[in-house]
């Protein structure tokens, strides 16, 4: 990352923490960190039953499942899908699962184009080159408001002046003209609710409701996203939104439990009123089942990467595609392998747990990476110096 936005970066999470201080010490968020943590471990012991529940629960609210084991399998899942409603335009939201598997860039030369809804992920594509995102729910809090207007006025053929809600109109009037024909929208769920089989996202900018409401909703959700219940789905929401944005509440929190339905004739059920007709839920492996456990207790916030020194240092060069800093790092060896890890970024880290301590649910990443780094160079994966070192100690008895 350049510097000017390296620079800017730290100036939006200096803004997140200044927001969220006072409302992480209160009372309520304390009993909320309590309750999220003992949900998370249940949900991760359990899982296994709490999965056969869900699909259960699905079959009861008439949304349709598939389980994807690869990133490669969901993507063909997805393919089938579009093609089966002949797709041209795809009406996307924000979604680190989408980054997982890489839609964007599977999709690319097929002649779907794929709209970013998130103000934030629109700009990034808009920008074309270089657009990783920094922050799970800031994506472009990296990019000053120059800079911004530049890449809306050159991608958009635009003349909007560097004031915040002109660019936001205009991106907005853009996507929606753009979706003007879309029959399929995309997203991903920020928790799953197995008793009642319902999904949860959080929004602030309305994009999810949009996305809903085409013919075919496409749901790509990571199977530790699972919770017993829709109270503990939107225990593990609030206390993300706490810690990612420093408020209370979202705007908006979506409950799609199944397709758009009426019975107001006759009570006759009949599908299709205003949203999709149909919901199909992917739930993604990608990895999971052989993780450590303490991996899939994240619920999202990007409170770790706001407090890491290094990612400060360094930016998105730290973590493994949409999962950044330590825990991307991390999850990256079992969605990917032990060279991906160790190019995500395995030894940037300091160990200086400060991660830990900033986790509302308490993840030991830096006991973690220390982990993985044993394991990942008794692979052979290790800095070249390092090995020097250790080949000096072993045949000199001295690391010169």
């Amino acid at each position: 990352m350049k510097a000017s936005e390296l620079e800017t970066m730290r100036k939006s999470f200096n803004t997140v923490k200044k927001r969220s201080n006072s409302i992480k010490e209160s009372s309520s968020t304390k009993r909320l960190i309590k309750r999220v943590r003992e949900i998370k471990k249940y949900s991760i012991e359990n899982n296994d039953k709490l999965f056969s529940q869900t699909l259960e629960s699905f079959k009861r609210n008439d949304i349709d499942f598939k389980i994807a084991d690869t990133s490669q399998d969901a993507l063909d899942i997805i393919d089938e899908l579009l093609e089966e409603y002949g797709c041209t335009t795809i009406a996307k939201a924000k979604s680190n699962t989408l980054g997982e598997i890489n839609l964007k860039d599977h999709l690319k030369g097929t002649g779907i184009d794929v709209v970013e809804t998130d103000l934030g992920d629109r700009i990034l594509q808009l920008k074309k080159t270089d657009n990783k995102p920094v922050h799970p729910t800031g994506p472009a809090s990296h990019l000053n408001i120059s800079k911004i207007t530049d890449i809306v006025n050159e991608s958009l053929d635009a003349n909007v002046h560097p004031e915040a809600r002109e660019i936001m109109e205009t991106v907005r009037t853009d996507v929606l003209k753009r979706l003007e024909n879309a029959n399929v929208g995309i997203s991903g769920a920020n928790a799953i609710a197995s008793e009642e089989g319902s999904l949860v996202m959080v929004h602030n900018e309305g994009n999810i409701s949009i996305v809903s409401l085409k013919d075919l909703h496409i749901i790509v959700a990571g199977i530790d996203k699972i919770v017993p219940s829709l109270e503990d789905a939107i225990s593990v929401v609030k206390l993300e939104t706490i810690f990612a944005t420093g408020n209370y509440v979202t705007s908006y929190m979506n409950v799609i439990s199944g397709p758009s339905k009426t019975a107001d004739i006759e009570k006759k059920l009949l599908k299709n009123m205003y949203g999709a007709e149909k919901v199909v839920v992917i739930l993604l492996d990608n990895g999971r089942s052989e993780a450590t456990a303490e991996c899939l207790y994240c619920i999202g916030c990007g409170n770790c990467v706001v407090h890491c020194p290094v990612y400060n240092a360094v930016g998105n060069e730290f973590g493994f595609n949409n999962y950044l800093g330590g825990r991307g790092v991390a999850m990256s060896k079992f969605i990917e392998d032990d060279e991906t890890c160790y190019n995500s970024g395995l030894y940037m880290c300091t160990l200086c747990g400060l991660c830990t301590l900033n986790c509302p649910v308490s993840i030991p990443t830096n006991e973690i990476i220390e982990n993985m780094r044993k394991l990942s160079t008794d692979v052979g994966f290790y800095p070249k110096a390092h090995g020097i070192i250790k080949d000096n100690v072993s045949n000199k008895d001295s690391p010169y």
